[in-house]
């Protein structure tokens, strides 16, 4: 096959995985960011401790992690119908893959709010703040960077599902690799797909890997309270000048 007969498949099936991503890492992010949230605060020593609902909630992530997406998309199928009447083609592929993504993105959240320091939250506590005002004005911004290297991984790892996807009609890359390169046995089709998806999860990783290290640099862990952080350093101080008086 040559080039111009490849250009016009590779340009719609790359519409296709785009759409199918974002979509779905949008749906991940927005209902895996509250969730991660939740595990901490509900978790023993959290701030809304409330030891069923977490470990409710932590039995449904692990669930959802542990399932393999083709098994996913096949146990879904009846509702990827419901919800889009059909369980062929992009926008139906779009359901498991989200439901994919949200606990994946929701335990990687987890893991970077839980990094943050706890002195930040004493000092919003030590002025009245409340849950909500925690959740954003210190978890959250300082926990950004992190909150956005785990995006990028959510993002490519929803890109190998959506390959995957491709298998059973999803349409995307992965289902022009299958057609041509395996099923017609177009070889030169599947490499040129695998270079591509290649230099596109290199572009993202690189992109993802800049947001962070920016983030970073500009204030700390996320530049979100700088002067809480500011706060926290002047508390020992503050305290040993009680002691000599």
């Amino acid at each position: 096959m040559t080039w111009s007969q490849m250009q016009p498949l590779l340009e719609q099936a790359s519409w296709e995985t785009l759409i199918m991503v974002g979509w779905s890492t949008l749906i991940a992010v927005v209902a895996g960011l509250p969730l991660g949230v939740l595990l901490v605060l509900s978790d023993r020593g959290g701030l809304l401790q409330n030891v069923v609902v977490n470990k409710v909630i932590g039995q449904i992530v692990n669930i959802g992690r542990s399932m393999p997406f083709i098994i996913l998309m096949v146990a879904l199928m009846s509702f990827t119908r419901w919800i889009t009447g059909t369980t062929i083609g992009s926008e139906a592929a779009i359901v498991p893959l989200a439901i994919g993504g949200i606990p994946f993105f929701a335990r990687l959240v987890e893991t970077a709010v839980r990094e943050v320091d706890g002195g930040l939250v004493e000092a919003v506590q030590a002025m009245g703040g409340n849950t909500w005002t925690i959740v954003r004005k210190v978890l959250v911004p300082e926990a950004l960077p992190s909150l956005i290297a785990s995006t990028t991984t959510t993002i490519i790892a929803l890109i190998g599902y959506s390959a995957m996807a491709g298998t059973v009609g999803g349409g995307g890359l992965g289902d022009l690799a299958v057609r041509y390169g395996y099923q017609r046995f177009d070889t030169g089709l599947m490499w040129v797909t695998v270079a591509l998806l290649a230099v596109v999860i290199s572009l993202i990783q690189f992109a993802g890997d800049y947001a962070a290290r920016y983030l970073h640099r500009r204030g700390g862990r996320g530049g979100g309270a700088p002067g809480l952080r500011l706060l926290k350093a002047k508390e020992p101080a503050a305290a040993d000048v009680s002691k000599v008086a």
